[in-house]
């Protein structure tokens, strides 16, 4: 879809008055009519307003102010959603498989995790995680079937970055 307004990519917070001009934009949409909404979208978009959904007029109208002052996703995100729109128009999985989580370790790397005095060892996969053999989706069903109850994966291998504060 192209729309007519150029973007001009600003970075948040460079230009306070240029900000407190699109908080005041954001927060002018609240007060606004459905058909209002309507109206700032077939300026802001160039064509009519899909539906009368307040909530979906809101956060669309929201999202392309944004765009047009901050700009929009960069080249990297871009591809990446039009692999996963392929994928979907496609009906396959395909794509969606070959896009790698970028927490996950490298490939072939042994995850190694002591629990209830046995340890476990996992092998990152290209496509998943393989644990005594059987191949998991993820790190999360990994660490439920070693421990019987629900995990974040990386929180449970020691992967997931900490915190500020955290100990």
């Amino acid at each position: 879809m192209k729309y007519n307004n150029k973007i001009t990519p600003v970075q948040p917070g460079g230009d306070p008055s240029l900000d407190q001009t699109v908080l005041s934009r954001l927060a002018a949409l609240k007060a606004m009519s459905v058909k209002e909404l309507k109206a700032e979208w077939e300026k802001l978009i160039s064509t009519s307003a899909p539906n009368n959904s307040r909530a979906f007029l809101e956060f669309r109208i929201a999202y392309r102010i944004q765009e047009l002052t901050y700009g929009g996703p960069d080249k990297q995100t871009r591809r990446l959603l039009d692999l996963l729109l392929a994928d979907e128009v496609e009906g396959t999985l395909t794509r969606k498989g070959q896009i790698a989580d970028p927490r996950n370790p490298v490939v072939g790397t042994k995850l190694i995790r002591e629990w209830d005095g046995t340890a476990h060892t996992v092998t990152v996969l290209k496509d998943g995680f393989d644990w005594g053999g059987q191949r998991y989706k993820s790190l999360s069903a990994v660490a439920r079937a070693i421990t019987g109850t629900r995990w974040n994966g990386y929180r449970f291998f020691g992967l997931r970055e900490r915190k500020r504060g955290e100990a």
